[in-house]
C-alpha cells in the first residue's frame, strides 16, 4: 500500500469491503478470507504467493 500510495478506504472500496476489514488485516486481528486474497492480488497486480511472502 505504501508504494502505491494506497489508502484503506481507497483499497476498501476497490476491492468491495469495508475499512474496517483492511484496517484489522492490517493490524492482524483478522485474516482475509481467500476470496479478498484473490481480489487484493488482482488489485495489485501480483500473487497470492507473493502476498504472503511465499517467493522464489
Amino acid at each position: 500500500m505504501k508504494d502505491t500510495r494506497t489508502t484503506q478506504a481507497a483499497l476498501a472500496e476497490a476491492i468491495g469491503v469495508s475499512q474496517s476489514a483492511v484496517s484489522a488485516w492490517l493490524s492482524g486481528t483478522k485474516t482475509p478470507s481467500v476470496e479478498n486474497l484473490w481480489a487484493l492480488a488482482d488489485h495489485f497486480a501480483t500473487t497470492m504467493d507473493e502476498l504472503a511472502g511465499r517467493t522464489d
